[in-house]
């Protein structure tokens, strides 16, 4: 336990000075999990018509226009069409649900750091961090448990 603390520079008794967090945060980054690419609209939209179901309603519709029916042809296509749009539509809403709990589950730590408690944001910790954890607390990182 020794040589791990000693090699990000904390101690037991007084945690991590403000410039050895410092240079932790600049090597590490913050404690956030990576962010997903970001898919363009239109991408989003174009992939509902990725489905073999899709494809069925699509050969039908080719071979309602080569036999003439018109109207039929029209009807198939608008159906994939609305299909493409309410998928789009619960994608979209489920991706802000997902955003708005991702927000409200930013988690708080107690740590040790120039021998003060303080309570900050977990996304704030790095390693070599002394996490002080009670009963009932959410483990905010991977770490060691003393």
């Amino acid at each position: 336990m020794e040589s791990i603390m000693e090699s990000f520079g904390t101690d037991k008794q007084q945690g991590l000075s403000l410039s050895a967090v410092k240079k932790q945060r600049e090597a590490f980054g913050s404690n956030t999990l990576p962010e997903k690419a970001v898919t363009p609209e239109w991408k989003k939209f174009v992939n509902h018509f990725n489905d073999i179901l899709i494809y069925i309603l699509l050969v039908a519709a080719l071979v309602t226009l080569i036999l003439g029916h018109y109207i039929d042809t029209a009807v198939i296509l608008l159906v994939a069409v609305i299909n493409a749009v309410i998928g789009y539509i619960q994608e979209n809403k489920a991706e802000k649900a997902l955003e708005c709990i991702r927000n409200l589950l930013s988690f708080q730590a107690t740590v040790l750091r120039e021998g003060i408690r303080a309570e900050i944001d977990s996304k704030n910790l790095v390693p070599g961090d002394i996490v002080l954890l009670k009963a009932g607390d959410k483990v905010p990182a991977d770490m060691r448990l003393y």
